[in-house]
Order: structure tokens, then sequence, then C-alpha cells
């Protein structure tokens, strides 16, 4: 490809790409790397520079790795699950052998994004049943609960605990219920600029307010960012719900400690598959707790419906968190950090306007 005199040469065009490049030699040293590679994998170019490519990441799926094993085969996979010194993250990954240089390929990484559409179909289907099942429990319930009332104020002392027990946990069940029909409510429609900080403000307010527990909340702002594209009501919710789990996530520690911080994050972009076409979600969300982590096995299903690690818990909260963000125009992921002994969940927004 010849290059027109005064136009940027091929580094300067490297860099500017949206999506992560590394140049690999025949032994699958890093040569180049560009600065989206440098937000993806948690390095620098120079110390991507001094490894292979096997040392800066991680692939469980042994038939995908035998195949970038292969240096002269073209491959191109969706929604790999990779391990990187900032801990795992779901991308679509290319691999493409150079004309002419033996040995020689550029490997691409770009997150992965939002689902295809026949899985955000099902995923739609799956929100809409609990809620079908809300709207079908929520009238016999209210007979329960005014039943109740009635019977608490009619029977003899010891047995108005009893009575109260019912009562409470039929608004217990009515507060489920609620949560449930939520996730198969229409999409929250943005109505304007949200102040991110003031949002994140209110949800640690909140927090604070709701907790008997000590936990200290810990702000890591960049002052500089702009307004994101948001409804700031939603946003909160979802910062409520993230604080608050990493919050319990914390509470057996010596001194629980959860941190909030925003960034900005040139070259991430995602599929939104509803628009067509590829949408910036630079402005990020880390909300970091120093708790034991979620369970192994269901990390990867932590924002499915009914599916907690909590004793108690009712699996809802991280559900609605995606569809919220989701309905927004933006994403959720979640990473444990296994060395410094911490789990993030990122948020990442599109800038207002």
């Amino acid at each position: 490809m010849s290059t027109l005199a005064g136009a940027p040469d091929a580094r300067a065009q490297l860099a500017a790409l949206i999506f992560a490049v590394l140049l690999l030699d025949e032994d699958d040293n890093i040569v180049e790397a560009n600065h989206a590679a440098e937000e993806m994998l948690g390095r620098s170019a120079r110390k991507l520079c001094e490894k292979r490519f096997w040392d800066v990441i991680g692939i469980s799926d042994e038939r995908l790795s035998e195949r970038l094993a292969t240096v002269d085969a073209q491959v191109i996979a969706r929604g790999v699950t990779i391990a990187t010194a900032i801990g795992d993250r779901r991308v679509n990954i290319s691999s493409s052998p150079m004309h002419g240089e033996a040995g020689w390929r550029v490997i691409t990484l770009s997150d992965a994004g939002q689902p295809a559409n026949d899985e955000d179909e099902n995923e739609r289907v799956e929100l809409r049943a609990p809620a079908v099942l809300a709207h079908e429990i929520k009238n016999p319930l209210s007979a329960i609960r005014g039943a109740s009332q009635l019977l608490a104020r009619r029977v003899a002392g010891k047995d108005k605990p009893l009575a109260q027990m019912i009562s409470a946990e039929v608004d217990r069940i009515a507060q489920l219920i609620d949560r449930m029909q939520q996730l198969g409510a229409k999409p929250v429609e943005i109505t304007g600029p949200c102040n991110l900080h003031e949002a994140i403000r209110n949800a640690m307010a909140t927090v604070r307010t709701g907790r008997s527990a000590p936990c200290e909340l810990v702000e890591e702002f960049d002052p500089s960012l702009p307004p994101v594209a948001a409804d700031q009501g939603a946003l909160e919710q979802v910062l409520i719900n993230l604080i608050a789990n990493a919050c319990d996530a914390s509470a057996g520690m010596e001194n629980p400690r959860v941190s909030v911080r925003t960034r900005f994050v040139s070259g991430l972009v995602f599929n939104t598959i509803r628009l067509g076409k590829a949408t910036r979600l630079p402005i990020e969300i880390t909300v970091t707790d120093g708790g034991a982590g979620i369970d192994p096995a269901l990390r990867d299903h932590v924002f499915e419906p009914f599916v907690s690690s909590k004793p108690h818990g009712q699996g809802l909260g991280l559900a609605l968190v995606r569809k919220l963000l989701r309905d927004m125009g933006g994403r959720i992921s979640h990473a444990r950090d296994e060395r410094a002994g911490e789990t993030h969940f990122r948020i990442n927004l599109p800038v207002a306007g």
C-alpha cells in the first residue's frame, strides 16, 4: 500500500485505531502495540514489546488456542474470554498472516459488546417471564396482606408476632415482585445529559443512609469528564445496587472500603445491534471492593436473573442493572483481580450530545 506525501506514517495510523492491534513476529514476540492495546491489556507498549503474545493473554478455549498457535491461519472468533494483567475481558479476536512476511501476523482485539439479535431476543423473553408471573401473583398477594393486617388486630397477644411475621413476609415478596416487574418494563428513555459525579454522590449518600455497618466510600473522580447520555434516576439506581453490593462483599474485612473511580478511556468501541453501528462508550465508572469475590462458578452468569452469590439473595439486582444500562446504550462488565484481591464492576457510557 502506497502512502501519499504528507499523510501520517504507518505507526501514527496504528495509534489512531480504536481497537487493539498487536504485531507478532515468527516466534510470537510482540513487536508493535498500539494505544488501544495498552488500554485493553493494562501494560505500556514498551512492556508489551518485551513479551510473547502468550505471556500477556490467557485463552482457556483450547481449540481457539490451537488455531491461534498456527501462525499462517486466518482466525476470527467472537465473544472470547481472555485473561489479562487487569482481569478477564470478553473480546472479539482475529489473527491475520502478513502476505510476503513468513510467520509474521497481526492480532486485533475489540470488546465483544452487545449480544447478537437472537441472543438479545432470548434475553428479552427471559426478562419478560418474571414480569408476567409477578403480575399474576400481585392480586392474591394483596388479599393475603389485607387478611394478615386484619388478623393482627384481632388475635390475642401471644399470636400477634405470628400475624406480624406473615405481614412482613408479604411485604418482602411484594418488593421482590416489584423488581421482577422492573426487569420486564419498557426501556428507560434518556431524558438528557447527566452529571456523572452528582449521580454517584447521590447514590453514595443513599447507601450510607441505609447501612448500619460502617463502610468507607472513596471517590476517585476525574473532574474533567463531560456529561454522559443517561437517565440520572436510572443511573443512580444502578450505582446504588453496585455500591451496596460492594459494601456487603467487604463486610467481613477489618476496614471495609469501596472505591468508585471515573475516567475517560479512549479507544473503547462496542457494537450496539439496536443502532446498527459501532458506538463509543468512553466514560468508565469502576466500583471496586476488596471482598472475597464472586464464586468462580457464578462469574459468567452474574448478570442473569435469579443468579446470586448471597445466601439469601434474590438474584435480580445485577440483572436489573444490566437491563437499565443497556436501555441507556451502556454496558457493564465484571472482573476479579486475584493478585490484588479486588473485584471490579465497570460501567461504560456514551458522552452526551
